[in-house]
């Protein structure tokens, strides 16, 4: 796997990104410590990430939810 300084990726970033989408990973440096590596995003975990609404039809909401638990709520407010 290629090493390049940061100044030299900052420099050539456009192309590094573009040759890393293609699958050539390298590794950020500097004063010589490597400090990350670039590498392609993988399409197929992009597709599989859950959004909103992934438990659709698997959990229900009572129809009091907004007052569950008013009462002692009210407790804790009065102090009584």
């Amino acid at each position: 796997m290629r090493t390049i300084n940061i100044h030299e990726a900052k420099t050539h970033l456009s192309r590094l990104v573009e040759n890393a989408a293609k699958g050539e990973a390298f590794v950020i440096a500097k004063a010589g410590r490597p400090m990350v590596k670039v590498v392609p995003l993988d399409q197929a975990s992009l597709t599989t990430i859950k959004r909103i609404g992934f438990l659709k039809g698997q959990i229900s909401v009572p129809d009091d939810f907004d007052r569950i638990g008013s009462d002692e709520i009210e407790t804790l407010f009065d102090g009584t």
